[in-house]
């Protein structure tokens, strides 16, 4: 094995206090909201002074950016692989799906994209950049927005909607169904993965478009 070099273990360093950072202000937020989230909480929690963090992080709202920016990158890796499916009907009800499968399974990242305070949300949409493409948070919403487009235009779902109401639609009603399932799975007696697929089976059927003038698959 080749022995590191100096300049190899000194980023190696970096990277390893980088994600100690990330982690630390991951377990602040989540336990204690935004608002409270500051640099000397952050290198209390790792042994650092604030100076350290701030060679790495220019304030707080740069590292809720950051733990937005990498949850919602791996949200996208969930739905990814749904837009292979040709089946534009089933394409749609495999996006509930692996938008439900992310949060059951990354229940910490879920909670903490949706389900921290909203100064949080705003520190990663601040009003100049809420609609920037290169957001992965935008980019997220606009997959689910592109699938509903793409499924209007074959005539699957009728064209009187709005894109990007249809999936807010969506996108909200799968929100209440995790929601639910972290915070209460007591209070639900289906089973969370059977009611996300009644639930989209029964949004999808009250905008499907008629059986006769249905493509189900793209060009």
């Amino acid at each position: 094995m080749r022995p590191m070099g100096v300049a190899e273990r000194k980023e190696r360093q970096r990277a390893e206090l980088r994600e100690q950072i990330l982690t630390a202000a991951r377990r602040i937020v989540l336990d204690e909201g935004f608002d409270a989230l500051t640099m000397r909480k952050i290198g209390d929690a790792i042994e650092y002074s604030p100076a350290t963090i701030y060679l790495y992080f220019e304030n707080r709202e740069a590292i809720g950016r950051q733990l937005c920016a990498e949850s919602f990158e791996h949200l996208i890796a969930y739905m990814a692989p749904v837009g292979q499916i040709a089946d534009l009907y089933e394409r749609l009800r495999a996006l509930g799906r692996s938008y439900t499968r992310f949060g059951f399974e990354n229940p910490e990242e879920y909670r903490l994209l949706f389900m921290t305070d909203s100064a949080f949300m705003e520190a990663f949409f601040p009003p100049d950049q809420a609609a920037d493409p290169a957001n992965p948070g935008e980019r997220a919403f606009q997959f689910v927005v592109d699938a509903f487009r793409a499924a209007q235009a074959a005539g699957v779902i009728g064209p009187n909607g709005d894109p990007v109401v249809l999936a807010e639609m969506v996108w909200t009603a799968c929100h209440g169904v995790v929601s639910m399932a972290l915070t209460c799975p007591r209070a639900l007696e289906t089973p969370s993965e059977a009611l996300v697929d009644t639930l989209c089976d029964t949004m999808l059927r009250g905008i499907a478009a008629p059986v006769t003038s249905t493509v189900r698959s793209a060009s």
